[in-house]
């Protein structure tokens, strides 16, 4: 895929949405970063249903913390994997007050030392909180950029590189949540909606579906 049709991509994507955001729930840094550490393997759907019931009561990492991994459960126990969650999330606060006067780091190094947060996590954070441009390849940007042709690569890591190196610096900011909105609701994994893209003519993908039948 050339330059051109990459400007061309994300300009249409702007224009449909101006200013886009994480779906998560969220009012600060803190509570950005439990619901994204919550959020693997989990839909942001799930996620923020726990947490409208967890951040009234905690949404500090004292707060948290002070629950125990015991008074932690009952409020994510329907999201997936929600034991080791729980783990992490006491562990990460506990780190948060003794390491850094509990207040979520700014730096990618600092954030990957947490349990449970990986690269993903940390550029999420990174980009939603603090305003870095990074993109936190998740499924959906996987797919969206190798199905498209817009930044092919056999695992995340080559497709993150790609995406860094070949977004347009003016549009590098918000590409994450562009990518990761399309791929949800528009390339989906399994019947892509081709026939109400508005990318259809950029993309690359040869096996486009039609529209389908009306019953």
């Amino acid at each position: 895929m050339n330059a051109a049709k990459r400007h061309e991509i994300f300009s249409r994507l702007k224009r449909q949405n101006p200013t886009p955001t994480t779906e998560l729930e969220y009012t600060t840094p803190f509570e950005l970063l439990i619901s994204v550490l919550l959020s693997a393997q989990a839909t942001d759907v799930s996620v923020n249903k726990a947490t409208r019931k967890l951040y009234p009561v905690a949404n500090t990492p004292e707060k948290i913390y002070a629950l125990g991994v015991d008074g932690l459960i009952p409020y994510i126990q329907t999201i997936g994997l929600f034991r080791t969650k729980a783990k992490n999330v006491i562990e990460t606060c506990r780190l948060l007050i003794t390491q850094h006067a509990s207040i979520v780091p700014r730096t990618r190094e600092a954030l990957e030392a947490l349990p449970g947060v990986g690269r993903k996590t940390a550029n999420v954070v990174l980009n939603t909180a603090f305003g870095v441009p990074t993109i936190a390849v998740d499924t959906h940007i996987f797919r969206v950029g190798n199905r498209t042709g817009l930044a092919p690569g056999k695992n995340v890591d080559i497709v993150e590189e790609k995406l860094m190196k070949f977004v347009p610096a003016e549009f590098l900011l918000d590409a994450h949540h562009w990518l990761i909105l399309h791929g949800r609701y528009t390339c989906t994994a399994r019947s892509p909606k081709c026939w109400n893209c508005m990318l259809a003519d950029l993309c690359e993908f040869k096996q486009k579906t039609p529209l389908p039948d009306k019953v």
